[in-house]
């Protein structure tokens, strides 16, 4: 019988659908949600808190590119120099200096508020990632307004909010939460001006608004990460203009005076940073970061398909469904909103699977394309009824998971079962289950806001009380205490076998990682001093003490693991002579 209705199509404006579902609590929380955009705002911001948060204040920094961002800012901060990247007296010129002027305003501004020991602070460096987080969910909501309804836009956010990867990039001090918001924002704009050319919009005056938003996101993504930005954008666009045999909706970006606004925005710090280090910063991010990644830059080499495995636990709780929703983004793949969804996706993702070099964040930037493309099949309620949806029985099997891998690792590092985790694990572990079960293709939604409940207790279990209570892996932060206990005044150390970033970090960018014999060396070169000499460094420190008559005490033995080295770690505390 063929159909007396016109089928909604990706990139087309339409009316809400009446809610689904009526009835169930959650669902009458989205259809409140929903009813406006000022409360859908205010409602996805809520959701990012309440899932970003568990964890933030209390997960001592992490080892190593959390650490290394973070002193680098605080070096930053302490010289006053915002031209130069160090890390100690090496230059640290892999990524531009966005992301170090964003975490050096967060210090500032905490100190400015008498914030005690606000650069000591790691969750203040983290204030940018939450920040970009945030964005990025309502970035997402913003772009997927474009393509889909409010209430579907509302669901392909959320399903942002709560995968995994972002909920931890939200947690660190990096690039890659910033670099999402840039990123989301930059493509949402560019599809609002593709789709209107698609749609034979007024091509006469279009709006200054998606050229601003555009450029802007394009020139901040550089000074965040460099010009991988402009692969996101650059590809896309390639991929649209070979489909359509026509480029010209460009022009509605105005790509001169987009270009222009770029380069005020981007050249003064490279010039700044060209006329201080001549051509070494860009040797060191083009030619020594982002060109090794074609290699397997340390030891992070992977064959194609890696990114595919990882995205059932990076995009939890979305990930079933966007297995489901494989076979109607297929058919719709020639409607304007599919085509310019799968070009932001497709080709990078070819390009992430072929480069060497693998990490499960370099792929964030393409997951809001994946979430508008499974809410948008999710609203016209085409999911597959094949054998994809045994994908459901996911949303339990992950909460599952990880909570055994939570507990079970609680009580092999500290010995204790982080009983205050269990009522939040229970309760993922029920709301896992009944979006398992009550699944089917016309309660999807009703399943995905189950699952986003799941996701927000495991957060809580896993990044509120299970990993902050790991005290084992983190081994610099009972260093640092056992620094803060002493009664002389300046403490001054050398580490020797344990040169983690994170103990820069906390006890001073004066700390001196050497080996043994230097740490002897140091100890002996007056009084308040102290050498943190790992296990296999004692040896080599005993001979160059005895050797150069050194007298020391030995202090506090700290034993840990360093997951960064996958190993565990014994590090003894000796000071000089006189010091107590």
């Amino acid at each position: 019988m063929p159909e007396t209705f016109t089928r909604p199509r990706f990139g087309q404006p339409r009316e809400p659908k009446s809610p689904v579902n009526p009835g169930n609590r959650l669902v009458r929380l989205i259809d409140a949600a929903t009813a406006s955009h000022p409360r859908a705002v205010g409602f996805l911001v809520l959701c990012a808190l309440l899932l970003f948060l568990p964890g933030f204040f209390t997960i001592p920094p992490i080892d190593r590119d959390e650490a290394r961002f973070a002193q680098a800012t605080k070096q930053m901060v302490e010289s006053g120099d915002y031209v130069d990247i160090r890390f100690q007296d090496d230059v640290r010129y892999k990524k531009p200096v966005g992301i170090y002027w964003l975490q050096a305003a967060a210090v500032e501004t905490a100190s400015a508020l008498r914030l005690p020991k606000a650069e000591l602070r790691i969750w203040v460096y983290r204030i940018p990632s939450l920040i970009g987080a945030i964005g990025a969910v309502l970035m997402t909501y913003w772009t997927a307004l474009g393509f889909v309804t409010r209430r579907a836009a509302v669901l392909a956010a959320l399903m942002m909010c709560a995968s995994v990867l972002l909920g931890v990039e939200a947690r660190l001090a990096k690039t890659d939460a910033m670099l999402l918001f840039c990123v989301v924002a930059a493509m949402g704009a560019m599809a609002r001006a593709y789709l209107s050319w698609q749609r034979a919009e007024d091509q006469t005056h279009p709006p200054w608004s998606w050229p601003a938003i555009f450029w802007t996101a394009i020139a901040v993504g550089i000074l965040i990460k460099g010009p991988l930005i402009l692969m996101f954008a650059g590809l896309t666009v390639i991929a649209l203009a070979i489909q359509d045999r026509d480029s010209s909706w460009l022009w509605r970006l105005r790509p001169v005076w987009g270009l222009m606004w770029t380069l005020v925005l981007v050249l003064p710090w490279f010039i700044a940073i060209f006329w201080r280090a001549g051509d070494a910063f860009f040797a060191d991010s083009v030619g020594g970061d982002m060109l090794s990644k074609i290699g397997a830059q340390e030891s992070h080499g992977a064959p194609p398909g890696l990114y595919l495995l990882l995205f059932w636990i990076t995009f939890w709780p979305g990930a079933p469904l966007a297995a489901m929703a494989v076979p109607a983004v297929w058919r719709a793949r020639r409607e304007p909103g599919a085509q310019f969804l799968l070009a932001w996706l497709v080709p990078s993702w070819i390009v992430f699977e072929a480069v060497l070099t693998k990490l499960p964040h370099y792929v964030l930037p393409l997951y809001p394309a994946i979430a508008i493309l499974t809410a948008g099949a999710l609203e016209r309620q085409v999911l597959s009824r094949s054998w994809l949806m045994r994908g459901s029985a996911w949303w339990f099997v992950i909460p599952a998971g990880g909570s055994i891998i939570a507990v079970v690792g609680a009580v092999m590092l500290t010995r204790q079962p982080a009983f205050v985790a269990w009522p939040f694990i229970a309760a993922s572990l029920i709301f896992g289950l009944f979006a398992w079960w009550l699944y089917d293709n016309n309660r999807a939604e009703r399943s995905l806001l189950n699952a986003l409940v799941a996701a927000l207790m495991l957060a809580v279990a896993v990044y509120g009380i299970v990993l902050p209570s790991l005290t084992p892996l983190f081994p610099s932060i009972e260093i640092a205490r056992a620094l803060r206990n002493v009664t002389c005044v300046g403490p001054k150390a050398a580490s020797a076998g344990y040169h983690e970033p994170s103990l820069v970090f906390l006890t001073g960018t004066s700390t001196l990682l050497t080996d043994g014999s230097g740490a002897a060396d140091f100890l002996r070169q007056g009084s308040c001093r102290f050498a943190l000499i790992e296990q296999r460094s004692e040896r080599s420190f005993v001979q160059r003490a005895e050797a150069i008559g050194l007298r020391y005490k030995v202090g506090a033995r700290i034993d840990g693991y360093n997951f960064s080295q996958g190993r565990a770690i014994s590090i003894s505390i000796f000071r000089s002579e006189g010091t107590e």
